[in-house]
């Protein structure tokens, strides 16, 4: 079994080859369980959410995905999430790899809004605003450049010195990326507005949003967790990556108990339009919406990419030995 870390996981997962990888695996299709979620207790502290995410394309790769979300670590200077991968041979059982699951996790939570907004977004789209400051909101304007023309980026973030920490790393990869402090001045602004949050009460108003404009909607993972307010999905398309979002997510969970939006509303799930089944924006000035909660064959498509990328050339040797 290979190991993979960090460094090695984010090596392999290039921006530009993991959104086509996603692509190709949404429309080929996988076995893909409703994943299993777990609350651990924490004394004195917030619980942790432990979900068991599994996916298989059969007589291929099989993955399994734990990741750990505790909302507390902030406070405790520590990642809010951590997750490891474990690949098998969908055939054999075989365990062929054990990668960084925070590093999969990010990346194809990013590149899976890219590849969302590739459908949805409009083709002109250049103004980013990216909402949040963590691991994944970092990668949110290099994801969304495999696949619009990104120009100018702002970053918003509770913490005011974290969005201009970010602002100052994206400058440095390229971006004109500047902090904002006004969120509703900067959603109207924007073409595409990209969440990334832990959040649990609404940080974007559907008022402030502009006609045309593409919300990417990807914190809200759990019931009691919400990004946006139901003004942002009256009047727009919506899509997301599972049906499961209509249950998982307070963004649409909420909504859908409150009769805002009915099941018919959601419009299409990743699968569907990269398959041709379901329509992606339609014109200029209607506004769409993508909710991600995170799908398991995203880090199937992940993983796979990461392990084929590390084995030798069909025919050669795996290990070549030195001359005598």
């Amino acid at each position: 079994m290979q190991i993979f870390d960090a460094e090695a996981t984010r090596a392999a997962l290039p921006l530009d080859r993991l959104v086509p990888a996603l692509r190709d695996i949404f429309a080929e299709g996988a076995e893909v369980p409703r994943r299993h979620v777990h609350e651990l207790a924490v004394p004195g502290a917030q619980a942790v959410t432990s979900l068991l995410m599994p996916a298989w394309q059969p007589g291929g790769l099989y993955a399994v995905k734990v990741v750990n979300v505790a909302t507390g670590n902030a406070a405790r200077g520590l990642p809010g999430v951590h997750a490891s991968v474990l690949l098998h041979d969908a055939s054999t059982g075989r365990p062929l790899a054990l990668l960084d699951g925070d590093v999969i996790t990010a990346r194809r939570t990013a590149a899976a809004s890219a590849l969302a907004a590739s459908f949805l977004a409009r083709a002109d789209a250049r103004r980013l605003l990216v909402v949040g400051a963590g691991r994944v909101a970092a990668l949110l304007p290099a994801a969304h450049r495999t696949v619009r023309p990104i120009g100018p980026v702002e970053v918003w973030a509770r913490r005011p010195g974290a969005a201009a920490a970010l602002a100052r790393t994206l400058r440095d990869e390229g971006f004109d990326a500047v902090p904002t402090a006004d969120l509703a001045a900067a959603c109207a602004r924007a073409d595409i507005v990209s969440c990334a949050t832990l959040a649990s009460e609404p940080l974007v108003r559907g008022r402030w949003l502009a006609p045309g404009s593409h919300l990417d909607l990807i914190g809200s993972f759990t019931p009691a967790m919400r990004e946006a307010d139901d003004d942002c999905l009256r009047g727009a398309a919506l899509y997301a990556d599972t049906d499961e979002a209509l249950a998982k997510s307070g963004d649409l969970a909420g909504p859908l108990e409150r009769g805002v939006i009915g099941p018919a509303d959601l419009r299409g799930t990743l699968a569907a339009l990269c398959r041709g089944e379901a329509p992606g924006r339609r014109d200029a000035v209607g506004r769409t919406v993508f909710k991600s909660v995170g799908n398991a064959i995203e880090d199937l498509a992940a993983a796979a990419l990461v392990w084929r990328a590390a084995q030798p050339p069909a025919g050669q040797p795996a290990l070549r030995r030195a001359p005598a």
